[in-house]
């Protein structure tokens, strides 16, 4: 379903009655337009914190499955303000459950600009080379920072866990760790 392309402006009154009738029977229509309305909303609010469009789109689906069992349980006064915050709550899970979802593909440190596009497989494979050099040239806790985050995909928290870190150095040894490798491939580009 398209949630998107037909959303409506919600109505306070409406909501109240859609949800009504869902609960009383438990029809999925009634429950996918109720949800309808506020679409474009949750996407807004998953996209702000998530900052990825696919992403984005992905926890709009996974909030209405959500609503199937929720909103049953919830005395919901407002729906629109309550499927704000709930929301708002799953995006934050989802970030501090380590799942990623400001997770930055690995390739994008490979994909730069200064490569002409003449055979894939070569140009992959020096990207990778000139990759692999410059991890290794990384000062020692943003190279163990960048390897276990980007390569061995671990979140944050397990970061810390593995390293010791406090978990605002290791944000700052990957933050700077990506500058250091954007400016290592860059002037190797440029050799």
């Amino acid at each position: 379903m398209n949630w998107f392309s037909n959303a409506q402006k919600s109505d306070p009154v409406n909501d109240e009655l859609l949800l009504k009738q869902f609960i009383e029977t438990e029809d999925l229509k009634l429950l996918g337009k109720l949800f309808q309305a506020h679409s474009t909303m949750v996407y807004y609010v998953c996209y702000r914190y998530l900052q990825d469009t696919e992403l984005s789109k992905d926890a709009v689906m996974q909030i209405f499955e959500e609503l199937i069992t929720k909103v049953k349980k919830q005395e919901i006064k407002n729906f629109g303000n309550w499927l704000y915050v709930l929301s708002r709550n799953y995006c934050l899970m989802q970030l501090r459950s380590g799942k990623k979802m400001q997770y930055v593909p690995f390739e994008e440190f490979v994909e730069f600009s200064g490569f002409a596009h003449q055979d894939d497989h070569e140009n992959k494979e020096r990207k990778l080379t000139t990759l692999e050099l410059c991890i290794e040239r990384l000062p020692g806790r943003q190279k163990q920072s960048i390897d276990l985050f980007f390569l061995k995909e671990r979140c944050y928290k397990e970061i810390v866990e593995t390293t010791g870190f406090s978990l605002n150095d290791v944000k700052s040894y990957i933050q700077n760790g990506k500058r250091n490798l954007k400016i290592c491939m860059d002037k190797n580009r440029e050799e």
